[in-house]
């Protein structure tokens, strides 16, 4: 998979405490060593160690930063039921339980250096930094290029490659860039996610936002509800609607729940008299990426890929 990316890393999420000094490890995996670095997260600050060895991940996007900084090899266990196909090199890791529900028990038994952890446990961030150190890097989708700078730096920080990151930044712009510049006199486009049978529909300001602010997708509709959750809408508000095109990310794919397909849901009278649905410009994402990523390195610039081919 290709290692292309993004945005100036934020150092100052990150401050090197004086415990020890010498020289950056650069070598995937490092070498784990005695130096500590204080990381200023979502819910604080911790003190970890650099180069951690052993590493548990409860969050896809934080494993995609892993692997295209190169040091996914210092990974251990990761909820590994949901794991998307383009992830299987880690389907053998240690299952530690679920994006939501982390299986703590498990964990302490791994003796990890250091937990990452994203938006989806959050909540559990008090009984995990009891079991070992733990970062919480959830993603702000008000800030989403911020954001994801800013939690790539904190992991590239912990290994020595911070620089690798600034390198990787200018391609995650250039890729924002192309996908903008298809936009332009595209027309308007309404994102939506399908969920055992239902719809939402979300724009700017959402999770998944950055079709808009960041890829230059004209909303086909205003003022809709910023909630994690969409705003609920029926075939009727498609219809009246009429988005020259659809964005469309099937949320019981992604998470393996079954049930009807996204483009079952939507093959209806209602959404095929629609312009989108006319000019067969209805774009059916990987919901692994939006739904369960949403962010990181790797993953960003093939959301922004995906977006782009479905504009041409």
């Amino acid at each position: 998979m290709l290692r292309r990316f993004l945005a100036p890393v934020a150092a100052a999420a990150l401050v090197l405490t004086a415990s020890a000094c010498g020289s950056q490890d650069t070598a995937s995996p490092a070498a784990k060593s005695d130096e500590k670095i204080s990381v200023k997260h979502a819910q604080g600050t911790t003190e970890v160690t650099k180069n951690p060895s052993k590493v548990v991940v409860l969050d896809y996007a934080v494993l995609d930063n892993m692997r295209a900084l190169g040091v996914s090899e210092n990974v251990i266990g990761v909820p590994t039921k949901t794991l998307p196909k383009f992830m299987d090199e880690f389907k053998d890791k240690d299952n530690v339980g679920t994006l939501k529900e982390p299986d703590v028990e498990k964990i302490a038994e791994l003796e990890p250096d250091v937990i990452l952890i994203g938006g989806r446990t959050a909540e559990k961030y008090e009984d995990l930094n009891k079991v070992a150190p733990t970062v919480d890097l959830s993603n702000d989708s008000k800030d989403f290029l911020g954001s994801l700078e800013k939690n790539a730096g904190i992991v590239a920080e912990m290994y020595g490659k911070s620089d690798e990151v600034k390198a990787q930044m200018d391609e995650v712009t250039k890729a924002l860039d192309e996908t903008k510049t298809a936009a332009k006199g595209a027309g308007k486009g309404l994102v939506l996610l399908t969920s055992g049978g239902k719809l939402s529909a979300y724009g700017p300001g959402s999770r998944f936002g950055i079709i808009h602010e960041q890829m230059g997708v004209t909303p086909a509709a205003k003022d809709l509800k910023v909630d994690n959750h969409g705003q609920a809408v029926s075939f009727e508000f498609i219809s009246s609607t009429n988005p020259d095109r659809m964005f469309v990310i099937d949320r019981d794919a992604a998470t393996g729940q079954g049930g009807n397909s996204a483009q079952k849901v939507l093959d209806n009278a209602l959404v095929n008299k629609t312009k989108a649905a006319q000019d067969k410009k209805i774009t059916y994402l990987d919901g692994s990426r939006w739904y369960l990523l949403g962010t990181g390195l790797d993953n960003t610039v093939e959301m922004a890929d995906e977006i782009k081919k479905g504009l041409a």
